[in-house]
């Protein structure tokens, strides 16, 4: 698969076998320790993760390491509009979680920070714990060890809506249509709503794949309202304030985590360009359309972005009304520009890819449109890999990828809830209403649903058997 953004220079592929490369282990410590005259000179720890590669292959970040490490990555990440606050990133070290549990507790922690309803806790003063107040923030859990299984999340992110095949049509996001179906089949028992949260499908290798549903604080939700037509509201639009990306492989050092969900705040073209708007997503522009009167017969009367133009004003400015954070493209644009124009002080490269960068609306108006970009697959970095996507997508590893089923050799079936992730209060999915049950949840919200059938400690990590699907587009 052609990945965008790395035409020139394609990334490296991931071999989970492999030692740590020595030589991408010593660059990365020489530029972060060049980077942070604090940290001490760098040859004493050179010398001991020499060491380390030596007698097992692999070396172990200190936490100061693990985190301007991701922060880096942060900055290499070709695709991100939003890099000029790459210093900003909260890193939560979770290195030491090792069951779905434990695993599934620190994600909805880290949901509950990103959106700002409870502090980091690393003793900040003044820190804001208003929810909307959004904040960039990753979890990394345990690296690859080579040769050896290893801790992931199927899910593409933490939040997203499941997508339900009906007579009329897909209800809810067409694009997790198989993904849904998937849970499903696990166990998981969906109302069919259009904005129901799908569960997180978190696969340890002692405990095969295990289902939870996220409480009711870590998904804050915005109703999507209009300025000046109160129609909108007819629609029941709303959308999540978290952007949490859960499939892609931090890469640092020559060492991979493969566990490391990053979030930030939207940029409402990402919403109202996109996920509301395209036409195999939820595909509302004719429908925007038809309550707006237009002449949808030609393309020449612009209906398709007279709609687009309403929608995503719709979108800024219910996030906007509520205090939840979020950015428009001509911001994001001219902030993008200033962060190139500071590493170029500073004599770093930039790697960016044009087709990511430039907005899916209004393009030719922001300043990121005229201008090339250099590409390069700059370590420490992101990557998305094929199995990670095709489970993302689809629920199933790729086809030609090793299939085991659990234990018993039976598909995954229902099993009792797990302990609860925390015992907190929940508050409002939604900013600015009252909390409210979602239709068919019990009230237990802040405890996981159900899992999937437990397989017993295993040396190989357990995928999943049934029929896959070719990748889409």
């Amino acid at each position: 698969m052609r990945v965008p953004g790395y035409r020139d220079t394609p990334p490296r592929p991931w071999d989970t076998t492999a030692d740590v490369d020595p030589g991408e282990a010593a660059d990365f410590l020489r530029r972060c320790y060049a980077e942070n005259p604090k940290f001490g000179p760098v040859g004493p720890r050179l010398a001991v993760v020499a060491a380390q590669l030596a007698a097992t292959g692999t070396y172990t970040h200190t936490p100061d390491e693990l985190a301007y490490g991701a922060k880096l990555a942060w900055r290499n990440a070709s695709r991100c509009i939003g890099r000029l606050y790459w210093r900003s990133l909260v890193v939560l070290d979770r290195r030491r979680a090792h069951t779905a549990d434990d695993i599934f507790s620190l994600l909805v922690t880290h949901l509950r920070i990103a959106g700002g309803h409870r502090p980091i806790g690393d003793g900040r003063i003044g820190e804001a714990t208003r929810p909307g107040h959004i904040r960039p923030v990753i979890s990394i859990f345990a690296p690859a060890v080579p040769g050896r299984p290893y801790a992931r999340v199927h899910n593409e992110q933490l939040i997203r809506y499941a997508g339900h095949d009906s007579a009329g049509g897909v209800v809810g996001d067409p694009r997790y249509v198989e993904f849904t179906a998937r849970m499903r089949a696990y166990g998981w028992q969906s109302t069919g709503a259009p904005y129901e949260v799908l569960p997180l499908a978190i696969e340890t290798p002692a405990e095969g794949v295990r289902l939870y549903r996220l409480p009711a604080d870590a998904v804050l939700e915005v109703p999507i309202r209009h300025p000046e037509y109160d129609w909108f509201a007819e629609l029941e639009l709303r959308w999540h304030a978290v952007p949490a990306i859960a499939n892609m492989r931090l890469t640092v050092g020559g060492v991979h985590y493969p566990l490391a969900p990053f979030s930030g705040w939207y940029m409402g073209t990402e919403i109202g360009a996109r996920n509301l708007a395209d036409a195999d997503r939820y595909n509302l522009l004719p429908e925007v359309a038809r309550r707006l009167d237009l002449d949808t017969t030609r393309e020449s009367t612009l209906w398709r972005d007279r709609a687009l133009v309403e929608l995503n004003r719709a979108v800024l400015w219910s996030f906007e009304s509520a205090g939840v954070r979020i950015a428009d493209h001509h911001t994001e644009s001219d902030r993008f520009l200033r962060h190139l124009a500071n590493e170029e002080r500073v004599g770093r490269p930039t790697p960016a890819d044009w087709t990511w960068i430039v907005p899916p609306m209004s393009g030719g108006l922001t300043g990121v449109f005229h201008r090339y970009y250099d590409e390069a697959d700059q370590r420490p970095n992101f990557y998305l890999d094929e199995e990670a996507r095709h489970l993302g997508r689809y629920g199933t590893p790729p086809p030609g990828c090793p299939a085991h089923r659990p234990a018993g050799g039976a598909e995954p079936a229902a099993a009792p809830a797990a302990a609860p992730a925390e015992t907190s209060a929940p508050a409002s999915r939604r900013a600015g209403t009252a909390p409210a049950a979602r239709p068919g949840v019990p009230a237990a919200e802040g405890a996981p649903a159900l899992s999937a059938r437990i397989a017993p400690p295993v040396r190989r990590r357990p995928t999943y058997a049934g029929d896959a699907r070719e990748p889409g587009p």
